[in-house]
């Protein structure tokens, strides 16, 4: 079932903690297949930067990891006080790592910051018209127009001292398209559970307690450092793993799996990820750069998507690339986001035959040559699912250039729109289409508005449907049009879904934590026992 959202107008949940017993607390490491591109919490917005980031930086509201919903962090309460005004409270007593108190400045300014030119997180921003300090402990965030979604959005927007900040040469984000660095993209100081104690690119991260954390004593993990380490090779990854030298793989290769939930000292926890993996088409450009048409660009034909689309073999992806660790999908969303349906989830059916009727009608009956994209360990199988959609698409005559990068390089590229077809993933971290909508199918214009629309897609209609749902209240006509944007960008073919990832994660027998949907760890629960 889709997981619906309502804003309260009033909340006071206390945060949900467990006081453990007392236990030797014990070092926890893990590892993955990338690195993060950066520390600063509003230079990059991905999926494993700011799972990590939120071991250091906090904000005003998560989600609970064991339920999803929305419980305060930062804030203690908050309050709807119009339609566009928003109230919250603040948490007494929290310090930043280096012991400094944090303060209603502090969250004013990191808001702010969050909506400036080189942050990329004006996607959970939208809506947002200025943040206003009432008092130490109190704050308003005023909007441009109501928005159903405000909470989720600030899950993941962390707060940062403006004082460090101002000190050390970081008041704007590092711009992440640019070589030149700020000092908070290699450092870190936030109110989290950890401290950053070192990082060194494409090697390690180490994380130690932070002494200073409000909540420390009272949480239900053990863990006092942890370290991540950057294994890109799948076979050196699951042999640090086997001979104790890290406690926990994310990025757990396919081919490995059996052997790994056979063996005695481990353990392998498994779900469908909140990820939709897809191929984004330049649907923009006139002519494709390195192709042999000349003069015309073949994506922005419907009939050759449709073609490209219907070539793919979604099975065989799934049982012989991903030996069924993924689940199909036509849907550029998993079930666990807002506006999902089964309808809407419905793959266009394989048929080499009707791709190659469509291609002709499209005046392509002989194929043509397009550049495609790929990661190499940024997606799970990244690049043998290429290798096999190049081999399908091959057969309707479409020859495919490939190639392939590290996610280090590959994202900077695509978000230059230096690709004509890219493997991409997507999560939602808001558990809201609006997320995926705004971002991969509006128009692109400013702030979140296309922010991640790589083929640079662009329907009048879609735009209309973005823009009413960032403001509409009333919860069944929102839904209905979240869903009618999620069919219309199948019926349009402005992407290609392949399907959702499948999570698994190996570890030691004796570590305890809570698998989310959303790949990310949960540094609060962490146990090595």
């Amino acid at each position: 079932m889709p997981f619906k959202f309502s804003l309260p107008v009033v909340a006071t949940l206390a945060l949900a903690v467990v006081a453990s017993p007392a236990v030797l607390a014990k070092p926890f490491k893990w590892s993955g297949s990338s690195d993060i591109q950066t520390m600063d919490i509003h230079s990059q917005n991905s999926a494993l930067g700011n799972g990590i980031h939120a071991a250091v930086y906090e904000s005003l509201v998560m989600f609970n990891s064991r339920t999803l919903r929305v419980e305060p962090l930062l804030a203690t309460s908050w309050q709807q006080v119009s339609p566009t005004q928003m109230r919250f409270k603040l948490r007494q007593g929290v310090k930043f790592s280096d012991g400094s108190a944090m303060t209603a400045d502090d969250v004013v300014y990191s808001l702010q910051r969050a909506m400036s030119k080189t942050s990329t997180y004006a996607i959970y921003t939208q809506g947002m018209d200025r943040i206003a300090k009432v008092d130490g402990e109190t704050l308003d965030i005023f909007l441009k127009n109501p928005n159903p979604v405000l909470l989720n959005q600030l899950t993941e927007l962390r707060v940062m001292s403006k004082a460090w900040a101002e000190k050390n040469n970081s008041v704007e984000p590092k711009d992440i398209k640019a070589k030149d660095e700020t000092y908070s993209h290699r450092n870190a100081m936030g109110t989290g559970p950890f401290v950053l104690k070192e990082w060194v690119p494409d090697q390690k991260i180490v994380f130690a307690a932070n002494p200073h954390w409000w909540n420390a004593g009272k949480a239900e993990g053990n863990v006092t450092e942890i370290t991540y380490t950057h294994i890109k090779s799948e076979a050196t990854r699951i042999a640090a793993l086997l001979s104790g030298e890290v406690d926990m793989v994310r990025d757990t290769s396919i081919q490995d799996l059996a052997r790994l939930r056979a063996h005695p000292s481990l353990k392998v926890m498994e779900m469908v990820e909140n990820r939709t993996v897809y191929l984004a088409l330049d649907q923009f450009r006139d002519e494709l750069p390195g192709s042999n048409i000349k003069g015309k660009n073949p994506l922005k034909d419907l009939r050759v998507r449709k073609a490209l689309y219907q070539a793919i073999d979604g099975a065989t992806l799934q049982r012989v690339t991903m030996r069924g660790m993924s689940k199909p999908t036509g849907a550029m969303v998993s079930p666990l986001v807002n506006g999902w349906t089964e309808a809407v989830d419905k793959r266009l059916p394989y048929d080499p035959n009707a791709a190659k009727e469509l291609l002709t009608q499209a005046g392509y009956s002989d194929g043509f040559e397009v550049d495609f994209a790929c990661s190499n360990n940024a997606i799970v199988q990244d690049e043998q699912l290429c290798q096999a959609i190049t081999a399908m698409w091959s057969r309707i005559g479409v020859k495919a250039k490939l190639r392939t990068m590290p996610a280090v390089s590959y994202y900077p590229m695509a978000q230059r729109h230096e690709a004509s077809i890219a493997l991409l993933s997507w999560g939602v971290p808001t558990f809201d289409a609006l997320y995926t909508l705004q971002s991969l199918t509006r128009t692109k214009t400013t702030g979140g508005d296309g922010n991640y629309n790589l083929g640079r897609y662009s329907n009048e209609r879609m735009d209309y449907i973005v823009d009413r749902v960032k403001t509409e209240t009333d919860l069944p006509v929102r839904n209905r049009l979240l869903t009618e944007g999620l069919q219309l960008q199948n019926d349009t073919v402005a992407h290609i879904p392949l399907h959702n990832q499948m999570l698994a994660w190996a570890m030691k027998k004796n570590v305890e934590l809570v698998q989310r949907p959303d790949n990310r760890i949960d540094w609060r629960l962490i146990k090595v026992n």
